[in-house]
């Protein structure tokens, strides 16, 4: 295994500090009021190891922990009241995991609470069937909660990210939640990886891979630098005549410290003088019926608009120019618009890189 983080390291290991803790506190607490019943069990190290340290395996899951454990339990009671050794401790460990995997909780403690059961059947003998309960469910819930909390806290996900969940935008790849999971399924991971980990992995390598396109070439490389700009207060009439004497298809709009605002594309004039549905915007207050020759460019602009920052290589803009019906990226550099990036300078950066194996090829 590849060695983990200083952090990692003392975060793991004092979680599950303050876990069996908790649960060796809840257990002293408990034995004072019942007398009886409530003890730390061995399996207990192995779940905290899981909740703790891989708090992402679907292995650690509080389903599999509490749920894993518990049938574990159930299972090897019910082996060791008609089997006797050598065969209800193998029988037990088997027949515990057959039990988690058809619950869908598997659980590697689970086989040790199975072992557990069958070696010290006979000391366990007066608890009988609450011993699935307690202590072993309600010692692992204990330890579970204190994970969920503690992980929250630490700036982990638990529990698991559900499958369904979208990853952020700059992460999301061109396969479906059904998708990832049959690929997990092909090569038998269910156990070891969730889809939403699968997703971050592949959308990871997508955008590596996509970073080492074109030899590195940062958008400050290629970006449009002389830009032609207006603010919020444009009329769409000066917009329209910008348009029509400059070869442009877009107009960021930008305050007057050079902050972005929005960008006006050119199909966003259309709309607003062919639709013939007038806008409103707030005056003083009140909100009135505007037509085309009185809107401006903050009516009709489009806002919160992704941009990238001046390092950013290239390459991964492709995917967002390509497939994302994006016509224009605006650059940041300092907080404040630097150029913008069209779909026509990823192809002019792509017809630069291909022109070596075409002279290559002529030759």
């Amino acid at each position: 295994m590849p060695g983990a983080a200083r952090r990692e390291l003392g975060r793991a290991s004092f979680g599950a500090f303050l876990g069996i803790l908790l649960c060796a506190t809840a257990v002293s607490l408990m034995q004072r009021m019942t007398g009886s019943g409530w003890f730390l069990v061995a399996p207990l190290g192995a779940t905290a190891v899981l909740v703790f340290a891989v708090p992402n395996s679907p292995l650690a899951q509080p389903w599999s922990a509490v749920v894993g454990n518990f049938v574990s339990a159930v299972v090897a009671l019910a082996v060791v009241s008609v089997l006797p050794a050598p065969w209800a401790p193998a029988v037990a460990v088997g027949g515990a995991i057959f039990a988690m995997m058809l619950v869908r909780a598997l659980h590697p403690p689970g086989g040790a609470v199975a072992l557990l059961t069958a070696i010290e059947a006979a000391s366990l003998h007066d608890l009988g069937m609450a011993f699935p309960f307690v202590p072993v469910a309600a010692t692992t819930a204990i330890l579970v909660m204190a994970a969920i909390g503690f992980n929250r806290w630490t700036g982990r996900v638990y529990p698991f990210r559900q499958a369904g969940q979208q990853p952020p935008a700059q992460q999301r790849i061109a396969l479906s939640t059904h998708e990832l999971q049959d690929l997990l399924l092909r090569f038998n991971q269910t156990t070891n990886l969730g889809v939403a980990d699968l997703g971050r992995l592949i959308a990871a390598a997508e955008q590596e891979a996509a970073a080492h396109r074109f030899d590195g070439t940062r958008c400050a490389d290629i970006m449009t630098e002389t830009l032609i700009t207006v603010s919020p207060e444009t009329p769409l009439t000066r917009i329209a005549w910008l348009f029509q004497h400059h070869p442009i298809k877009s107009l960021p709009v930008v305050d007057d410290d050079g902050t972005l605002l929005g960008l006006v594309l050119q199909s966003d004039l259309v709309a607003a003088l062919t639709l013939g549905q007038p806008l409103k915007r707030s005056r003083s207050g009140r909100r009135v019926k505007l037509h085309f020759r009185d809107l401006r460019a903050e009516d009709v602009m489009q806002e919160d608009v992704p941009a990238v920052s001046a390092d950013t290589p290239a390459g991964l803009l492709l995917d967002r120019l390509a497939t994302q019906k994006v016509q224009v990226v605006p650059v940041l550099k300092d907080g404040h618009l630097a150029g913008i990036i069209t779909r026509s300078d990823l192809i002019r950066l792509q017809l630069l890189e291909m022109k070596p194996a075409a002279g290559i090829n002529a030759s």
